[in-house]
């Protein structure tokens, strides 16, 4: 069994300085937190692999392709590889654990 508990991922991602931090990677999966502070950009680029975005807190929008959403804490997304997507309209700030399969990186 690996277990993790948030606030230590989180301190642990803001020591790298990092906005993603990436704390499981298996054969079929792996798995980080992303955070995206208010009013921030973000800058990446379309995945190989297919995403589920688990929104652990904050308030922003998503767009995936064309479609366009509103995220907060609980909000559950999917992006299919390859699939353009971006967080904006960031308005509070967003953590965000990030489930890829098979693995990134």
């Amino acid at each position: 069994m690996k277990a993790f508990r948030l606030e230590e991922l989180e301190a642990e991602r803001a020591v790298n300085d990092g906005a993603y931090l990436r704390f499981l990677h298996e054969r079929n999966m792996s798995a980080g937190l992303y955070a995206l502070d208010a009013g921030a950009a973000d800058r990446q680029q379309p995945h190989a692999q297919d995403e589920i975005y688990f929104v652990v807190s904050g308030r922003g929008s998503i767009t995936v392709g064309e479609e366009t959403t509103h995220v907060a804490r609980g909000s559950v997304v999917y992006v299919p590889a390859g699939v353009a997507h971006k967080f904006h309209h960031i308005s509070e700030d967003l953590r965000v654990l990030v489930v890829f399969s098979p693995p990134e990186g």
